[in-house]
C-alpha cells in the first residue's frame, strides 16, 4: 500500500497530505516537502548575495532559506542566522534529509553565523558572500571545517497504519487486510481502500492472476488491448485460461465495470470452486432462481463465504462489484481449497 504523509513543522505548524495524483501539495513534484524546497531554492542560483536580502533580488543566507521555506511551502521561520539556529530539532550528520538546515560557526564572526539547506548528495544549498546562491560540497575546504551542526524543522510523521475507510471492526477486514498484505490488491496514497469504487474487467484479470499466477503465450489478442496496457499481461493470462472471454467484435472492454452475477461466475470458474447439494439449498435469495445463468457461481460463492458479507435475502446480482465486494470473494475463494 502506497502511504500518505503528514508534514508537522515544529516552529510553525502547516499540516499537507498526498492527494491520488499522487503529487504533494506544494508547487514541485517531489518526494518530500524538504525536496520541495530544494528545488525550488536551486531555481535562484547565482542570485547575488546582499547583505540584508531577503528577495530574489538578492539574499542574505538567512533570508534566503527564510524566503524558500516560505514561498515553497508555506512554512514560516524567523530571520536571523542564529534565531534559526534555536528552532528545530538536532539532526546528526549521518542523518541529514534535504531540507534540513546546516549552520556554520565562525564565518565573519564568531559562533553561529551562517546558514545554509542541506540539498542532499552532500552538498549545501546556500547564498555564498562570494558566489551569492550555490549549491556547495559539506566538504569544501573554507565550509567543511565551519559546520556547527543540523536543525529539521519539517518532521515527517508516520502514516496510519491501515486505510481510513475500512474499520477494523467490519466483517469484510480479515478479507481486505489478507489480500492488502500479499499485495494481491492495494489501496490508494490517500491511505483508503475505497471499498465502494467499481470494479472493472481489466481490475478483475489483474486481481485475480495475482493468485493464479498464470503465464500467457499470446500477449495480443484483443484489439482494444494493446501490449501497452497495464493490465494487457493478466487479460491475456484470464482469457487463455477461459475465464474470462471477449466479445465477438473481438474487444475485451477492460474499463468496464462488471457486475456480482458477472464476479460470481468467473471467480467460481477461475478457482474451480464446487458446492454440495446441501450447501446450495441453504442459499435462498429472493432475486435469484434456479435457471439464472449465473446460479452456480452465486450459490457456490455465497456457501462458502467466511465473513457473512453475502448474507441477506437477496444477492443484487446486477449491482456492480465493488473492490470490497470483490476483495471478499477472491478471499474466499482462496480459502475455500
Amino acid at each position: 500500500m502506497k502511504r500518505v504523509k503528514r508534514v508537522l513543522v515544529t516552529f510553525l505548524a502547516a499540516v499537507m497530505f498526498l492527494t491520488i495524483s499522487p503529487l504533494l501539495s506544494v508547487k514541485t513534484e517531489a518526494a518530500s516537502i524538504g525536496e520541495a524546497i530544494v528545488q525550488y531554492g536551486q531555481k535562484f542560483i547565482g542570485v547575488p548575495y546582499v547583505w540584508g536580502g531577503t528577495t530574489p533580488n538578492g539574499f542574505d543566507c538567512s533570508g534566503f532559506t527564510q524566503y524558500i521555506y516560505k514561498n515553497e511551502a508555506g512554512i514560516s521561520i524567523p530571520r536571523t542566522t542564529d534565531q534559526q539556529y534555536q528552532i528545530g530539532t538536532s539532526v546528526a550528520k549521518s542523518d541529514l534529509q534535504p531540507g534540513d538546515l546546516i549552520f556554520y560557526a565562525n564565518t565573519y564572526k564568531k559562533g553561529i553565523s551562517h546558514v545554509g539547506v542541506y540539498a542532499g548528495n552532500n552538498m549545501v544549498l546556500n547564498a555564498t558572500t562570494s558566489k551569492g546562491v550555490a549549491l556547495v560540497s559539506m566538504d569544501n575546504p573554507y565550509w567543511g571545517p565551519k559546520y556547527a551542526g543540523a536543525k529539521r524543522v519539517i518532521q515527517e510523521e508516520k502514516a496510519p497504519e491501515w486505510f481510513t475507510d475500512v474499520a477494523k471492526s467490519d466483517a469484510t477486514y480479515t478479507a481486505v487486510k489478507s489480500l492488502t498484505d500479499k499485495e494481491v490488491i492495494n489501496g490508494f496514497e490517500d491511505c483508503t481502500f475505497r471499498p465502494d469504487e467499481k470494479v472493472t474487467r481489466g481490475q478483475a484479470a489483474a486481481i485475480m492472476n495475482r493468485v493464479l499466477k498464470l503465464e500467457p503465450k499470446v500477449m495480443s489478442h484483443f484489439k482494444d488491448v494493446p501490449k501497452t496496457n497495464r493490465f494487457a499481461y493478466d487479460i491475456a493470462a484470464i482469457r487463455e485460461a477461459g475465464i474470462i472471454n471477449g466479445f465477438e467484435d473481438k474487444t475485451f472492454r477492460p474499463d468496464e465495470e462488471m457486475t456480482r452475477n458477472e464476479m460470481a461466475s468467473i471467480i467460481q470458474h477461475a478457482f474451480d470452486l464446487k458446492v454440495s447439494q446441501t450447501a446450495a439449498a441453504s442459499v435462498l435469495y429472493t432475486d435469484v432462481k434456479a435457471g439464472h445463468w449465473a446460479y452456480e457461481g452465486i450459490v457456490t460463492m455465497t456457501s462458502v463465504d467466511k465473513t457473512g458479507f453475502f448474507k441477506g435475502e437477496k444477492f443484487y446480482g446486477t449491482h456492480h462489484a465493488t473492490r470490497e465486494a470483490f476483495s471478499v470473494a477472491i478471499y474466499n475463494a482462496i480459502n475455500a481449497k
